[in-house]
């Protein structure tokens, strides 16, 4: 990681993307606007296109918390990696990146679920595996949990464990297969297509992640459909915020200990949320320290940078006059 890195992310702690507003792009006319958690997205009919900014908005507990510099830059520059590494496994929807913070993609019918694989008991949301199993539970989205584990521990093997889709302001719940498919809004063919899917993915991650000496612990991904009804790859594939990444180099030790992984995710962050400032979700959200906000951007370029090997390369200044130019807002 560069010498001079702090200095760089206290500097851009007052320049970073919180928001964008291109309704109107040169050569593509107006276009229908989605705001995520995280991305602002520009839905293009006409070419069949959706551009994705990824901005450097930070969501924990499913509530925007507030912005950490080149948040969106590492999440991008990633998902990027990830989908070039994981193209013979899964079809995804990228076409093309004109800018760091930008992906322009297929449009297709996201499904409405998320596809999350889970190798640890750990978490510390409500639809976690830890929080069901330490209320007693020991069948989590149909899947049977033994007796006598601890937070943290490996589980027998890896599950999936959907998730539906809050509108923003709700909160996802963990659900069955069978729960989901009665519910009527993915059907049968496209969830096991997708669970395919996700399955073959969390392998390959983490596999990859062992290789830098990471623990690849659980991920969501996102599916959609595509016309010809193709199920493809959305969104971003093991980036750390749709993944929980540990350092495998001391792991036993610290479980043995009954003490925390070594996180290299957003964990950080929501870890911090619950027990420095005791929010889990509920009210407005607490405004995030800038050592805190610096923290959480260090922990992002570091996972870009053991995962790809590559050094991350930070791209200063006034992101949003960049970005407009980059895709031709009007």
């Amino acid at each position: 990681m560069r010498p001079d890195l702090d200095a760089i992310l206290h500097a851009q702690l007052g320049r970073t993307l919180e928001r964008t507003s291109f309704e109107k792009l040169a050569g593509r006319g107006v276009l229908t606007r989605y705001d995520g958690k995280v991305r602002d997205c520009y839905i293009d009919p006409v070419h069949g296109e959706r551009i994705i900014v990824v901005t450097d908005r930070l969501s924990a507990f499913d509530v925007v918390i507030g912005t950490i510099p080149f948040k969106g830059q590492v999440l991008n520059q990633l998902a990027q990696f990830w989908f070039d590494a994981t193209a013979a496994i899964a079809p995804n929807h990228v076409v093309r990146s004109p800018d760091p913070n930008v992906m322009i993609a297929r449009e297709c019918r996201p499904l409405a679920v998320e596809l999350v694989m889970r190798a640890y008991l750990t978490g510390v949301t409500s639809t976690s595996v830890w929080k069901a199993y330490e209320q007693g539970a020991r069948t989590f989205c149909g899947h049977p949990l033994p007796d006598g584990m601890r937070k943290n521990q490996r589980l027998p093997r890896p599950i999936l464990t959907p998730s539906t889709k809050a509108a923003k302001g709700g909160h996802d719940v963990s659900v069955s297969r069978d729960e989901l498919l009665a519910m009527g809004e993915v059907t049968a063919r496209e969830l096991d297509q997708a669970a395919t899917i996700a399955e073959q993915l969390f392998a390959f991650g983490q596999r990859l992640a062992a290789e830098r000496g990471l623990i690849l612990a659980d991920t969501k991904y996102e599916m959609g459909v595509l016309p010809d009804g193709t199920v493809c790859v959305i969104d971003e594939i093991h980036t750390p915020d749709s993944s929980r990444y540990w350092y495998a180099d001391d792991y036993e030790a610290r479980l043995a200990r009954g003490e925390e992984p070594r996180s290299l995710d957003k964990e950080y962050v929501r870890r911090w949320l619950a027990e420095q400032a005791r929010y889990t979700g509920d009210g407005p959200p607490p405004q995030l320290p800038d050592d805190v906000r610096v923290e959480a951007a260090k922990r992002y370029i570091q996972s870009y940078e053991l995962i790809t090997g590559k050094e991350f390369e930070p791209v200063t200044g006034d992101p949003v006059k960049r970005i407009g130019l980059a895709v031709g807002a009007i």
